[in-house]
């Protein structure tokens, strides 16, 4: 199967305490590939904006509303296979602050049910002596250079 291109607009949601909310996922189709923790975010619908993309898919993957994002603050570009499909995806990283909460499900696609497992807030100590597998690939010194 040909490689596919794709763009992804992420949030680093960071709440008072300096946490970033990360959620769990993993590939229904190659358990063997095991978990890993992202950021919320993904691929623009047509006509938006890399910064309306990350919006909305905050809101979509969160619950949250009214979310201001600063930045471009980190971009990356990503090699994977998901669900038999090979990306290469460039994404690019906005800044958010919001209250800690516990997220709202209701607006997932199926796609994100059967990859999503969860969600937690990571601060950069946990995120430094962790074994799990976490992208961005050096998420804590990130978050530490911008105040969390």
């Amino acid at each position: 199967m040909p490689r596919r291109d794709r763009r992804a607009d992420r949030v680093l949601l960071i709440d008072g305490g300096g946490a970033v909310l990360l959620l769990r996922g993993r590939d229904s189709t190659r358990p063997e590939a095991g978990e890993w923790w992202f950021t919320p975010g993904g691929g623009a619908e047509d006509g938006e904006t890399p910064r309306e993309a990350a919006a909305r898919e905050l809101v979509e993957e969160t619950g949250l509303t009214g979310a201001v994002l600063s930045g471009p603050v980190h971009e990356r570009v990503a090699e994977f296979e998901f669900e038999g499909v090979p990306f290469r995806q460039t994404e690019t990283y906005y800044l958010a602050r919001a209250r800690r909460f516990d997220i709202d499900r209701s607006g997932w696609t199926d796609l994100e049910r059967r990859s999503m497992l969860g969600a937690r807030w990571w601060s950069a100590d946990e995120l430094a002596a962790t074994r799990e597998t976490v992208y961005p690939e050096g998420l804590g010194p990130l978050l530490r250079s911008l105040g969390g």
